[in-house]
């Protein structure tokens, strides 16, 4: 049982050989920060990029010309009693709701259809659309613009009108107080 053991107290060549030498000392690395006193340089001045933003259309008018590709769908595929209404002072999630009706399901589906594809054309993209497969009332969603297209009797149930246009609903209050 006669082993060698190696003692540890040796250091290979390359370790010995840097342990030999001082450790070299690493000259502080230069400040790259505008102004340093040490080049004796005044500060660089940062070059300021501008660049122009494409001037986007007011909100007001791209409602608008999605209000008018809406109605434009709905017109072409005979929807009845189309009303626009103006929720931008009663509410924060849409600006205008637009309500209509269709005369069967068919035809409550098919109008959606065509909205959604006119509105796609535009440039709109709808956030959703609910209800097509049952097809009596129809959302599209198109973010500041909903869309509702009922079937009559689900209209007159609900009655969205008086619960949205406020100056309806005050009429109607004037009528009932005198």
């Amino acid at each position: 049982m006669a082993e060698k053991r190696r003692s540890t107290s040796r250091r290979s060549p390359s370790k010995a050989a840097s342990a030999a030498r001082p450790a070299k000392r690493r000259a502080p690395a230069k400040s790259t920060k505008a102004g340093s006193r040490a080049s004796g340089k005044p500060p660089a001045k940062k070059k300021v990029v501008v660049r122009a933003r494409p001037v986007k259309a007011p909100l007001a008018a791209i409602n608008a010309s999605l209000v008018k590709v809406v109605e434009g769908a709905l017109d072409e595929m005979k929807a009845v009693q189309i009303k626009v209404l103006d929720v931008r002072k009663l509410t924060d999630i849409a600006d205008t709701l637009i309500i209509a009706s269709g005369n069967s399901d068919r035809h409550v589906r098919s109008i959606s259809d065509r909205v959604v594809e006119h509105a796609k054309k535009a440039g709109f993209r709808p956030t959703g659309v609910e209800g097509q497969r049952d097809g009596e009332w129809v959302l599209v969603d198109l973010h500041d613009v909903i869309v509702h297209i009922m079937l009559p009797r689900v209209r007159e149930l609900y009655r969205l009108e008086s619960l949205w246009d406020v100056s309806a609903a005050r009429r109607d209050a004037a009528v009932a107080n005198g």
